[in-house]
């Protein structure tokens, strides 16, 4: 890809479509940026297609109905509880 693949026109109409104000040597910069981000793409083009199985398997277990996890042996490893509960630091 040339250097010239992105102009700086298109990197202030990119800009305004994000809304955000750049100055002259930023643009500059993002047009250089903009061309090897565009360069990358073509590149990944290039990269071959693989063969692959057309039928995936569902590797999941299925769900399984059991009895719940008593409280205390839940808290047991707990650094702290509370009246029953997990205890945790204060959020503000």
């Amino acid at each position: 890809m040339s250097d010239d693949a992105v102009s700086p026109e298109e990197v202030r109409h990119v800009a305004e479509l994000a809304r955000i104000d750049l100055a002259e040597d930023e643009v500059e910069a993002f047009t250089g940026q903009f061309g090897e981000i565009l360069a990358a793409f073509e590149t990944l083009d290039e990269v071959p297609e693989v063969d692959r199985e057309a039928d995936l398997a569902n590797v999941m277990r299925p769900d399984e109905s059991r009895d719940p996890l008593e409280r205390e042996r839940a808290l047991e490893n707990a650094p702290e509880t509370e009246e029953g509960y997990f205890k945790g630091p204060n959020v503000s």
